[in-house]
């Protein structure tokens, strides 16, 4: 069974992109507190990777924002590829399937407000503000 839950605030708003076919793709990093605190008093923090498609990115686009609290369920998931010097880069991320907003209402709300909603689904662009269309 490959399932996990976290929760934790965006460390940097979340950064969308469209491509070709229309998808809409959304990455944010969650940092979250561990329940503990190290020899020296502090509290240690994990940041983790994480990604969303379709409808859930275009919300996480829409709503939330460097230091929004977000639940993230979904799966663990590893991928590489290599850079131009030929290493081999890995990476471990969360692809989440479910997005729940955990602020206040009134903040997520003024957000909100930030982009204008359409009023039908006819009207709905999944491009949001500030993302970019990528050609592949």
């Amino acid at each position: 069974m490959n399932q996990v839950g976290i929760v934790g605030r965006l460390t940097k708003d979340p950064v969308t992109r469209v491509l070709n076919e229309g998808r809409v793709h959304t990455s944010f990093i969650v940092a979250i507190s561990r329940n503990y605190k190290n020899q020296k008093g502090d509290v240690e923090t994990d940041f983790v990777l994480c990604s969303t498609w379709g409808r859930p990115a275009h919300n996480v686009s829409k709503y939330c924002h460097k230091g929004s609290l977000v639940a993230v369920t979904g799966r663990l998931q590893s991928r590489h590829y290599d850079k131009d010097d030929g290493t081999r880069v890995y990476v471990t991320e969360v692809l989440g399937d479910q997005i729940r907003f955990l602020d206040r209402k009134k903040a997520i709300e003024e957000t909100a407000h930030k982009q204008p909603v359409p009023e039908s689904e006819e009207d709905f662009d999944f491009r949001p503000p500030g993302t970019e269309q990528v050609n592949i």
